[in-house]
């Protein structure tokens, strides 16, 4: 199974991503070259912070999640980085040089989210921005998403703060206001039952109705409908 895509970062780290949501084996041999052909984007023209650079037409045209939501500009740089942070987390190659990329990424992506720091009480709608959420809601779900495979520290209070405001943030239609659905959904699943369950129930609803439709041969569909099927074991 080949997971790198020459002129694509965004959809080899989403190769990786998929193969973990559905429990698919890698080799070694192709762990190790996946890891290292995403550590050589670090630091590249373009990077987010230092961290991994996608193609020009990436930069130019967009990406597309895992879960298939669009985004661009800063906030297609931005979650690049922590998806591909946390795909080298997950393939786990015993590289130094793979190392040395993932720990010069991570480095720069904990300076700017900061560490945790209490509420500032000013009723500003970013109060929760304090080590748990980071400027918008997709790019938020990115930080969640590198959080639970092991990036930055204190793991699950900066999961609780991110959490927080993904309560208040949500909608009548079962959704939440700026949080993409199918990708916060991701997170949610990875992340502690405890913590996850209470914003899965109040997506239950869409979430039944996706596990029990047939995705078809689509490639978001597939991937949406398996996360659909694990959100329900959760609840």
């Amino acid at each position: 199974m080949a997971l790198v895509h020459s002129h694509s970062l965004c959809d080899t780290v989403n190769a990786v991503n998929d193969a973990f949501l559905h429990g698919k084996g890698i080799a070694p041999g192709e762990r190790r070259r996946t890891a290292s052909w995403i550590a050589g984007r670090q630091g590249l023209p373009g990077a987010y912070a230092g961290t991994f650079a996608l193609f020009s037409d990436e930069l130019r045209d967009g990406i597309r999640l895992l879960t298939g939501e669009r985004t661009r500009s800063a906030a297609a740089r931005h979650i690049a980085g922590e998806e591909a942070c946390r795909a080298l987390r997950l393939l786990d190659v015993p590289d130094a040089s793979v190392k040395r990329a993932l720990d010069s990424a991570s480095a720069s992506l904990a300076a700017r989210v900061g560490p945790i720091a209490p509420p500032t009480g000013s009723g500003h709608r970013f109060d929760a921005y304090r080590g748990g959420v980071f400027c918008c809601g997709r790019c938020s779900v990115g930080v969640w998403r590198h959080i639970v495979a092991g990036g930055f520290d204190d793991h699950e209070r900066r999961l609780q703060i991110g959490l927080e405001y993904l309560a208040s943030m949500r909608s009548d239609d079962h959704s939440w206001s700026t949080f993409p659905f199918w990708y916060t959904v991701s997170a949610l699943i990875e992340m502690p039952t405890d913590l996850a369950r209470p914003h899965l129930q109040h997506a239950a609803s869409r979430l039944a109705r996706a596990a029990d439709r047939t995705p078809g041969d689509e490639l978001f569909a597939r991937r949406r409908h398996a996360i659909a099927r694990r959100a329900m074991t959760l609840l």
